[in-house]
């Protein structure tokens, strides 16, 4: 159970719909962040806008923002997001399941180039506390991407940090599609649901 329960769907105030509504169409699913979200409105418009700031049309691909995302938010430890960011992954056309499956060994893997490991550097770096970025990562990071592309990077990393929290902090509940998704194709050793699933002790039930 999440320490703070969503809005079920006809208890939603009136702004949230559209917002909803997009937030479906990003992920494919009704996701509970957005449903706990709601029972702050104001909060929820704020973080929609910078959403479609973030995942809008920009210089870096939807594929790569997403894996930034993901090896971000596990280097934060929320699986939450992890799963999210995993599934939305597999919703990029030309996204093998394979490279998702792969992105925290983004160092080792065949399935990544030079300049996929400069960014999923800083992600992984940026995502701990403190933050461990050197500048040697900064430097190699300048040598495949410009000031924009940067920003666009380090705006996904930003984008998650809030989200991370947020959602490790309240103990989402993960809904059934990433759920399914990450325990079918995520590796153990780097991802279990913990607090987010829907039988776990950390969310007060045995």
């Amino acid at each position: 159970m999440a320490r703070i329960e969503p809005l079920n769907s006809g208890d939603l105030p009136a702004q949230a719909g559209p917002i909803l509504e997009y937030a479906q169409q990003l992920m494919g699913f009704v996701a509970n962040d957005v449903l706990t979200m709601a029972r702050w409105p104001e909060l929820l418009l704020a973080m929609q806008q910078v959403v479609a700031v973030v995942y809008g049309p920009g210089q870096l691909d939807d594929g790569l923002k997403r894996l930034v995302g993901m090896v971000a938010s596990a280097a934060a430890g929320c699986r939450y997001c992890q799963a999210h960011t995993a599934h939305g992954s597999s919703l990029v056309p030309g996204m093998s399941p394979e490279k998702t499956a792969a992105a925290w060994d983004f160092e080792t893997s065949e399935l990544f180039d030079h300049r996929e490991r400069a960014a999923l550097r800083i992600a992984r770096g940026a995502g701990q506390t403190p933050n461990a970025v050197t500048d040697a990562e900064f430097e190699d990071l300048q040598r495949y991407f410009d000031e924009r592309e940067i920003m666009e990077i380090i705006g996904v990393v930003c984008l998650f940090g809030f989200l991370n929290r947020w959602n490790d902090t309240l103990a989402t509940e993960l809904e059934s599609v990433p759920l399914n998704f990450a325990s079918t194709n995520l590796p153990a050793e780097s991802w279990t649901p913990g607090k987010h699933a829907a039988e776990s002790p950390a969310n007060g039930k045995k």
